[in-house]
């Protein structure tokens, strides 16, 4: 979690590299970004008419008591209204429009790119930072495009048109705004540079207090049973009032900000009106024309407010685009050679040669491992966490490659076949078994999508799951509810088994998966198991060891290494590791059991290879 909250502090500083590839996502847009773009331009152009036009009205028609020409000048500003009104609509509308189109292609480019992406990065990034970059990442990156551009432009465009029309009416007056506008640039730049940080800070502690939610509410049954409560509290208020500190000076600095800009304006504006009023004195200005230049005044404050806040944004869009591009830019371990081809079939001999593998180079899992398995054959791994039971299964799923030594699948090196060729045609129950919102049919099929109402039915029956799926109100349509939290355990892993039968594997393994099942339940399983097992290669791993009694080969994997191989009477009568797992397990049954194995005729030891 600790480097979670370090990428918060990811690199806001001025990227250029980083800028274009923001600016590139609106490349494919170009038309739509010029559209709003020259919308923008006329809005503020109208903006700085409307000021000109309420001199014209002052001078020429309220105190010239001109009333034709004063209903000449509503008449003008009534037009322009109305394209004022069509205009923002207009830009509006195309930077609405132009958000979503890029927030879906930045989303739709890191769903696909998630996709093929090897397991070693989901093990590594966790699901939290992976899900921020889809939303809320992408979410500012499409604002900084669409809003950012839209804030920008429309500053930059009204300070342009507000200055020129300015120097028009008194360019001595211009020169007085050379002078205030510089210091309000800066107290603004300052001001959010300060705000920003606070701001960042009360984030970050944000997250912090919304993981120690998370924590309690998921472990609410440990908190209680520890008795935490007092305790888990103290730590909270804590962390409660970091934040509120943070998001008070936060408060604090935007509330003291604005009053300040305020400040020097009226300092400029009561220069602007001291000098005006002078001009007007001498007959050297109108009224209409001090009121106007006043009005283009207070007009350019917000304008660079705006310039500073989009300034700050964009420095945490840069962030949010580098997190982005980081996931773009992951390269997947595990990909298809050039040479890559789908074999049809991956029945045959699967041979472990003298294979090493890693995921830190410092603490190797699997050394010199040598294992062949014939084709049909069914093999327990046992032994204790971390030796590399689940190594082995995911080296043959190929979600990960050895670092040394050759996988070959039918005496075939199997990095020459295609990823998919070979995850297609396994099948797999894990210990924790996921399934996806929606109908139970749905999860069935999930694997094979082409399958009919009946082919789902019929495997649901050879895993002994169809009694329990048609007592439910909506049988098969019934819904399993996110992740499948509806349901029981035992009812998730033989809706899994299921789904597994229906994908028709060709090599199927078993994860832990009736380590948290009843007894009832590990029975039905292991049924479904049998049904699937038959005459398909298989992999079961297992604590219970109850569950592998019948495999053809029962494996010890103890760091890294084979210890221990035979059926389940052999590796009794060795009386090694396995028998004192066994007989711990099965106190009560073992002695009469292990007499009968001792008192049956020998066979032959299976070879480790």
């Amino acid at each position: 979690m600790d480097h979670y909250f370090e990428e918060e502090e990811f690199n806001t500083q001025f990227n250029g590299h980083t800028l274009r590839r923001i600016a590139a996502q609106a490349k494919p847009h170009w038309r739509g970004v010029a559209g709003f773009v020259v919308l923008i331009a006329l809005v503020s152009l109208n903006d700085s008419v409307f000021t000109y036009l309420s001199k014209l009205i002052i001078d020429e028609g309220i105190l010239a008591g001109d009333r034709a020409r004063l209903n000449q000048l509503f008449i003008i500003y009534g037009s322009l209204a109305l394209v004022q009104a069509a205009a923002i609509f207009g830009f509006i509308y195309l930077a609405g429009q132009l958000g979503e189109r890029i927030q879906y292609e930045l989303r739709r480019k890191m769903f696909n790119h998630l996709q093929s992406l090897s397991l070693s990065y989901y093990s590594k990034t966790p699901i939290g930072w992976i899900m921020s970059r889809v939303t809320s990442d992408s979410a500012r990156i499409s604002e900084l495009i669409t809003w950012g551009l839209i804030d920008s432009s429309w500053a930059v465009f009204n300070l342009s048109t507000a200055l020129i029309f300015m120097i028009w009416i008194n360019w001595q007056l211009a020169l007085i705004m050379a002078v205030v506008m510089p210091a309000i640039v800066i107290i603004a730049s300052i001001f959010k540079r300060q705000i920003l940080v606070q701001f960042r800070r009360a984030r970050k502690l944000n997250s912090k207090l919304t993981g120690a939610y998370n924590e309690n509410i998921t472990g609410v049954r440990v908190v209680k049973a520890l008795t935490r409560e007092e305790k888990n509290l103290e730590e909270f208020d804590g962390q409660a009032t970091s934040l509120y500190h943070a998001a008070f000076r936060a408060a604090w600095l935007s509330a003291l900000f604005l009053p300040i800009v305020q400040l020097v304006g009226a300092v400029g504006l009561g220069a602007i009106v001291w000098y005006g009023g002078w001009q007007i004195e001498i007959g050297a200005m109108s009224i209409g024309s001090l009121q106007a230049f006043m009005g283009y005044l207070t007009f350019m404050l917000f304008p660079i407010q705006e310039l500073a806040r989009v300034y700050a944004e964009m420095q945490n869009s840069i962030a949010s685009a580098e997190r982005i591009f980081s996931l773009i830019d992951a390269e997947p371990e595990v990909v298809d050679r050039s040479y890559a081809f789908d074999p049809q079939t991956v029945k045959g001999d699967i041979h472990f040669d003298h294979v090493d593998f890693f995921y830190d180079e410092k603490k190797p899992v699997l050394i010199d491992f040598n294992l062949r398995v014939k084709q049909g054959e069914t093999i327990a791994l046992v032994g204790p966490t971390g030796g590399g039971k689940s190594t082995i299964v995911n080296l043959i799923c190929r979600f990960y490659e050895p670092q040394r030594g050759v996988i070959r699948i039918g005496g075939t090196d199997y990095t020459s076949f295609t990823l998919e060729s070979i995850q297609s045609r396994i099948g797999m129950v894990l210990q924790s078994p996921h399934l996806f919102s929606g109908a139970i049919r749905d999860n069935i099929r999930y694997g094979r999508l082409d399958a009919t109402d009946a082919e789902i039915e019929a495997a649901a029956q050879l895993a002994h799951a169809h009694e329990f799926i048609t007592a439910m109100p909506k049988g098969y349509d019934e819904e399993v509810g996110e992740g499948g939290n509806l349901l029981s355990v035992g009812q998730k892993q033989l809706i899994s088994l299921a789904r597994a039968v229906l994908s028709r594997p060709e090599i199927f393994i078993m994860d832990e998966a009736t380590s948290s099942v009843d007894t009832l339940t590990e029975a039905l399983i292991q049924q479904g198991m049998e049904t699937l097992m038959h005459g398909r290669t298989s992999f079961i791993i297992a604590h219970r060891l109850s569950t592998i009694k019948k495999a053809d080969r029962i494996l010890v994997i103890e760091g890294g290494r084979i210890t221990e191989s035979g059926s389940h009477q052999e590796l009794i009568r060795q009386q090694g590791h396995y028998y004192s797992l066994y007989t711990k397990q099965f106190q009560a049954e073992a002695p009469h059991e292990i007499d009968q194995l001792f008192e049956a005729k020998p066979q032959p030891t299976a070879e480790v290879r």
